[in-house]
């Protein structure tokens, strides 16, 4: 059986201002992951995703690159229990 669960992400570096968010509402939408990305005042960018086990390791490997005009310094992961998110929102 495929595990469901979600994940928080927060991504630092060159992370807005670059099509960060909408590139991650795309990369969500082609892996089938739900979730949201939005902006923080710090300049990080947090992402919420839901999906199964596969789905997210291959999102968050994408989060740890970006699109080719971040730059991301860092990034970190929290699972979190599954949520029946619907869509990917960037907020």
């Amino acid at each position: 059986m495929v595990k469901q669960l979600c994940m928080r992400c927060y991504v630092s570096g060159k992370v807005q201002g670059v099509w960060f968010r909408a590139s991650a509402k795309e990369q969500a939408n082609h892996l089938g992951v739900n979730g949201w990305a939005r902006n923080l005042a710090d300049g990080r960018v947090e992402v919420f995703a839901c999906g199964d086990e596969g789905q997210l390791q291959l999102f968050y490997d994408w989060l740890k690159q970006g699109p080719a005009l971040a730059n991301v310094t860092e990034s970190t992961r929290t699972d979190l229990p599954w949520e029946d998110y619907q869509g990917f929102d960037t907020l």
